[in-house]
């Protein structure tokens, strides 16, 4: 069964979660998909992924390169899933894919701070819970620690 989890950011940024997020997901074996809704935007995360720890390293490229299909994290603007992920993040209000089925995990990852996000935060909810998804909350407490909230 798929899990969807919501992970709602407020007073942080996404560049600061998703790389210890996908690190994780590494860490677990699983192959990524991460999904925006501008080439602007993934162009700018493929960037920030190469920089963001002086120690660390993530395996990556966008949806264009023509190793695509080996890579184990790969960051689109698309609905497909050319690398063959069971875990796909969606990020800047990216909408459920239609094959959510396929995925053993989708992390919708939203801005809390955004009306329009919390918005559409709360209908991928709603159809999640509808197609008998198990669904699960986080938000991050005053340490910046991910907790599980009902």
């Amino acid at each position: 069964m798929t899990e969807v989890l919501f992970y709602h950011l407020q007073n942080m940024s996404l560049e600061s979660v998703l790389p210890p997020l996908l690190e994780k997901s590494l860490e677990r074996g699983w192959r990524v998909v991460v999904q925006s809704t501008s080439q602007e935007r993934t162009d700018a995360l493929d960037a920030h992924l190469w920089t963001y720890s002086e120690d660390s390293f993530l395996p990556h490229a966008t949806w264009r390169a023509a190793d695509a299909p080996d890579q184990p994290i790969l960051l689109s603007v698309e609905d497909g899933n050319p690398n063959r992920a069971n875990v796909r993040f969606l990020i800047d209000n990216a909408a459920l894919p239609a094959d959510c089925e396929r995925y053993d995990r989708v992390v919708l990852v939203f801005n809390g701070d955004d009306t329009e996000a919390l918005t559409a935060a709360r209908d991928a909810w709603t159809t999640c819970k509808a197609l008998g998804f198990e669904v699960t909350y986080w938000q991050a407490d005053e340490r910046g620690r991910w907790q599980r909230r009902q």
